[in-house]
């Protein structure tokens, strides 16, 4: 809760684990925030979607930056790769993040490298929290799909590289990587845009030799431009970008009559293919767009707001039922607003000596009066007409008008006005007429 003005409420996206969406939602109103998120099968929870239907708007970011790549097959074009350079005597170099998608693609690696009789190559995890990444991957257990949870509580290791103890990880290449390092091997190491990190090293290493090979997996950096600083390059580079977060196709089905608000860039075909138009975000009411450090308004307007009534002054309350199921009751209080809460609580009883004037006296007591009663219900014609006679008016007449009834009384020159929300009586400078009918016509309908 923030400040008492809203509630911040995380939700699984099914991309990675820890990643989440945000529900930001006040009592009536609700703004869903969705980050990188996946539909697919993988290590995560699966996405929760059914909390952000209804809301007020959404703002979407994270799509997938390759919409037209299926992650199936790139990861068949990594394990391949990596393959033919294995059994060419050569060496995989592998720029990634110490999180996240490279928990599927190990697993993955994992199956392929058995089934083609490449288990015993080593393979080599560097970086600085990689340690770290591998035991919070078994530690945060209720991030992780219900079949990794399952084996959580045996208790089994939920990812194979902790169960079959095959991937090595060492937080740098200094210490006892380098008395342990033997080729051929596949190492994963950062950073994905080749400036830091122990990749540079592994880049000037293997660069000379074309029998070994980077593959980048990652697709937000341009691999072409990545490698430019090493040129030239006698390595192979292959790109199978794995990219697991939603599409153009899914997001249309999935966020239907919902206010969007998107980057602009997810409301234009991509420029290299501009007649791609299913490549883009395809909503109704059309989304809004915005720019990089822009400052924009949601649609979203505050037409309620959520009081709470103090005990005291509830059990003060005496409720009238007007139709079946359905009560009312006055309410006067004093309106109470501490961090951003409203709460209704009884009057103060202030209490001032008299001696100090007896007209601020009086004051005090006209303010201490209960309120007027309201007045509900519909004017019955028939029953008042039945009053009228016995107050000895005899000659009214009605006519029907579009919203009411109009009731002449031709011997007091007085016309009433009848309609559903209101009753005006119109006499010639007589008050005291005025007064008699009024009171006869209030009492005719209830009181709060």
């Amino acid at each position: 809760e923030l400040f008492g003005a809203v509630s911040v409420t995380p939700l699984s996206s099914g991309y990675c684990l820890g990643s989440c969406n945000w529900l930001i939602q006040s009592q009536h109103e609700k703004v869903a925030y969705v980050s990188g998120s996946s539909l697919l099968t993988t290590h995560p929870q699966p996405m929760e979607h059914a909390p952000l239907r209804g809301s007020d708007a959404m703002i979407l970011t994270g799509l997938t930056q390759i919409p037209l790549a299926n992650p199936d097959n790139m990861v068949g074009d990594f394990c391949s790769n990596l393959a033919v350079t294995i059994r060419s005597g050569g060496n995989v170099l592998v720029p990634c993040f110490p999180s996240g998608v490279i928990y599927d693609l190990l697993e993955c690696l994992y199956q392929y490298m058995d089934s083609a009789n490449l288990s015993s190559v080593p393979l080599y995890f560097i970086s600085p929290v990689a340690s770290s990444s591998l035991e919070f991957s078994q530690i945060f257990a209720e991030w992780l799909c219900q079949s990794k949870q399952s084996k959580v509580y045996l208790p089994e290791p939920p990812f194979l590289h902790a169960e079959m103890n095959r991937l090595k990880h060492y937080p740098s290449i200094h210490g006892d990587f380098s008395s342990e390092f033997r080729q051929p091997c596949v190492v994963f190491a950062g950073h994905p845009s080749l400036r830091c990190g122990d990749v540079v090293h592994f880049l000037e290493l293997w660069g000379k030799n074309n029998l070994n090979t980077v593959i980048f997996t990652e697709p937000d950096f341009p691999y072409m431009e990545a490698l430019a600083p090493y040129q030239p390059l006698a390595m192979k580079a292959v790109y199978c970008p794995i990219d697991t977060r939603l599409n153009f196709m899914q997001v249309s089905k999935l966020l239907k009559d919902l206010q969007i608000v998107c980057p602009e860039q997810y409301t234009q075909p991509p420029p290299t293919q501009a007649h791609r138009t299913d490549l883009v975000v395809d909503s109704q009411p059309p989304p809004l767009p915005y720019r990089r450090a822009d400052v924009i308004s949601l649609p979203v307007k505050r037409h309620y707001e959520r009081i709470e009534i103090a005990p005291e002054l509830a059990d003060s309350l005496i409720p009238m039922e007007i139709k079946p199921g359905v009560a009312v009751a006055t309410v006067v209080g004093s309106l109470s607003t501490r961090d951003n809460k409203h709460t209704l609580q009884m009057l103060p009883k202030v209490v001032q000596p008299c001696s100090i004037r007896k007209r601020k006296c009086a004051e005090d007591a006209v303010e201490s009066k209960p309120p007027r009663p309201l007045l509900w219900g519909s004017l019955s014609i028939d029953q008042f007409l039945q009053s009228l006679a016995k107050h000895g008016i005899m000659d009214a007449r009605v006519e029907d008008s579009a919203d009411g009834h109009v009731i002449h009384l031709p011997g007091e020159d007085t016309v009433i006005q009848a309609s559903e929300d209101s009753t005006h009586i119109m006499c010639a400078n007589n008050e005291i007429m005025r007064q008699k009918l009024r009171d006869v016509l209030l009492k005719l309908l209830q009181k709060l």
